[in-house]
């Protein structure tokens, strides 16, 4: 663990460090090691001794906590072994970058989405911050389909969470749910129970879209509070 920490100290890039720092106000524990340089350190450990790091970790940094969340991804593992390691994770997650990073390498939800949908439950009706955003940002990854989109809707309106990055998460959410799931999402919007904040920034991102037309745009403008 102690190599593991020496070498993140020589990646540190001490620009990227103020500018990632920036992107994160509430993380006051970071190196500055850009995120392709984690990735590679990640495969190398998932490749050799991944039990041992996952077991051994101690997360003092921020970029500790990342390669945490990568290696589980990277590992090749059982889904089992996977939820066992999350299990102890996901409750360590303090910023939104750790927690997007890690859903999106969390590959092997593909090839178990029933039982990571199962396993997602306890996260989604949790009411801490970054449990509920990972579970979104999973959802937002893997699970915008026509067999679980009617669910996730269903989610994300008994939502009572009111922080930041779980506002955030939803429309971010929505405004990918929209692209994929269109004609679900447009009915979900003209009626859906979110706070004015989360639905204004939900069609705020559509819009941004390039992938959504001019005249989608101004018709959904007409639904913000």
């Amino acid at each position: 663990m102690e190599d593991i920490k020496s070498k993140l100290f020589e990646l540190q890039d001490l620009k990227y460090k103020e500018f990632h720092s920036s992107l994160c106000p509430n993380v006051d524990n970071i190196i500055g090691v850009r995120v392709p340089k984690l990735r590679e350190m990640a495969k190398e450990i998932s490749k050799k001794d991944y039990d041992e790091f996952l077991r051994n970790v101690k997360d003092e940094y921020y970029e500790e906590l990342a390669l945490h969340g990568l290696v589980i991804g990277y590992s090749k593992i059982s889904i089992e072994d996977t939820f066992k390691y999350l299990k102890e994770f996901v409750p360590k997650i303090n910023s939104w970058a750790v927690c997007d990073t890690t859903c999106s390498n969390l590959k092997i939800t593909k090839k178990y989405m029933k039982e990571m949908w199962d396993f997602l439950e306890q996260y989604i009706n949790s009411d801490k911050e970054y449990e509920i955003r990972f579970a979104l940002v999973m959802y937002l990854n893997y699970y915008l389909t026509e067999e679980y989109i009617d669910e996730i809707l269903k989610k994300i309106d008994k939502i009572t969470n009111k922080e930041y990055y779980v506002q955030m998460a939803i429309a971010w959410l929505i405004s990918f749910a929209y692209i994929k799931q269109k004609e679900k999402t447009e009915k979900y919007i003209k009626s859906n129970k979110l706070d004015t904040f989360t639905l204004n920034k939900a069609i705020q991102k559509i819009c941004e879209s390039y992938r959504v037309t001019e005249q989608e745009k101004e018709y959904l403008k007409k639904y913000k509070k």
